[in-house]
């Protein structure tokens, strides 16, 4: 779901970095007014879940790939605010240093996985779990529905984004500038595979660690259910130790190698090659490739990217090579994630903002 630069028009990254400032700015003064320092902190491991889970890549139908994002499992903890920021933030490392989604169209993929998803799941979640919290199983299927659709919606946006641009950009001789299918296409190809494998995947990781930390560390949620009083009232008195958590993220990085197992590329992040292919496979005399995503993008004149990546395809590495890459790369980005947090978490009030976040 990372969209690539020269896939969207420059006036749609434009439209979408636009639309993404107004959330920005409420979601910053929402976290520094509701968020206390311990949570700041915490929202860095949160972040990092986020960076982790889209390691985890997991072949779709269609011969595709896909993967979790994590922001319906950091709203559920912290708010949908706070999830925009962590997503957004772990989005922006991946695309400079990491190669993983365009830097042009950084807005348009905040404005699906770090938007669209947390805000959605946060509204599903409250809504379910408002009439199953009493039930034993009620908040687990409340986090698995709020994840699988905010996945859902957040690849439909994605899908629109895709398929308008051959309606909208072209060349004189009717040639797609950009992505070159259209929605008819796009949709399908992007929903589906996400509504039957990677929503799920997102809606069951959300559960499962959601349901890891409400028993270890119940006092350091301050999301949905804190806020409107469902949580039980012994479990957030717990004393509250983050020790489990971290052994969670520890394993999380030893485990990603497991994201190379799924091959093939995501739908929508080929290079012109693979887009040409998948036009032509596509079986549809009305498509055409694309003339421009083979155009040099704004992050090849970047001096980041995806070195890691770049070192392995260089040297030939095996699986063992390029799984000793991966796990770099994850600690790599978990590390870069927590200092960061750690760092502005700094400069907001140690205590206080638990209640009040409760009460939002």
């Amino acid at each position: 779901m990372h969209i690539p630069d020269n896939y969207l028009s420059p006036q749609t990254d434009a439209v979408m970095a636009v639309a993404m400032v107004p959330v920005w700015v409420h979601c910053i003064k929402k976290v520094r007014a509701t968020l206390d320092r311990e949570h700041m902190a915490f929202l860095g491991i949160c972040a990092a879940f986020s960076f982790l889970l889209m390691m985890f890549n997991v072949p779709l139908p269609g011969g595709t790939t896909g993967h979790a994002v994590g922001g319906a499992l950091i709203a559920l903890l912290l708010g949908p605010e706070a999830a925009a920021i962590a997503v957004s933030v772990a989005l922006a490392l991946q695309a400079l240093l990491f190669g993983d989604g365009g830097v042009l169209s950084f807005g348009a993929n905040c404005f699906n996985m770090a938007f669209v998803l947390p805000f959605t799941a946060a509204i599903v979640f409250r809504a379910l779990n408002s009439r199953l919290h009493d039930k034993s199983w009620g908040t687990s299927v409340s986090a698995i529905v709020s994840g699988w659709v905010g996945l859902c919606l957040a690849a439909l946006c994605a899908a629109i984004e895709f398929g308008i641009q051959p309606m909208l950009f072209t060349n004189a001789s009717g040639a797609p500038l950009y992505c070159p299918f259209p929605l008819s296409v796009a949709i399908p190809a992007m929903l589906v595979p996400h509504m039957l494998v990677a929503g799920v995947v997102e809606g069951v990781a959300t559960a499962a660690i959601y349901g890891f930390i409400k028993k270890t560390a119940p006092g350091i949620i301050v999301g949905p259910e804190a806020a409107e009083g469902q949580l039980a009232a012994d479990g957030t008195a717990k004393k509250t130790s983050l020790i489990p958590t971290l052994i969670l993220v520890a394993v999380l990085v030893v485990a990603t190698p497991l994201g190379l197992l799924a091959t093939g590329d995501a739908w929508g992040e080929w290079d012109a090659e693979g887009a040409a292919t998948a036009v032509q496979e596509a079986g549809d005399d009305s498509l055409q490739a694309s003339v421009g995503l083979d155009t040099p993008t704004f992050a090849d004149a970047l001096p980041t990217g995806d070195y890691l990546q770049a070192y392995s395809e260089e040297q030939g590495l095996g699986f063992a090579g390029q799984a000793a890459m991966y796990i770099l790369s994850g600690v790599i980005g978990v590390a870069v994630l927590t200092i960061a947090f750690r760092l502005v978490s700094l400069t907001v009030k140690e205590s206080g903002a638990h209640g009040n976040s409760r009460a939002a």
